[in-house]
């Protein structure tokens, strides 16, 4: 599980998308999502919202790409 590290309150799903090196920018990320939204996994639920609020702890699985964990400062 790979560790993102967050020093805000939140980051939102297209925003890990794009600091895990999935997508190169916030368009890719909204075509991404869209294209593959059962890909994403949010604390053990099925969601693909661009704009999904990920604070310290939750866990996201995103198909072939792996599981990360936000991570406080």
């Amino acid at each position: 599980m790979q560790k993102v590290p967050i020093n805000t309150e939140f980051i939102t799903l297209g925003q890990l998308l794009k600091i895990v090196d999935i997508v190169d920018s916030g368009g890719a990320a909204k075509y991404y999502l869209a294209e593959h939204p059962n890909d994403f996994l949010v604390n053990d639920e099925n969601d693909a919202r661009r704009g999904r609020k990920l604070r310290i702890g939750d866990v996201i699985k995103v198909a072939n790409h792996g599981e990360f964990v936000i991570d406080g400062n």
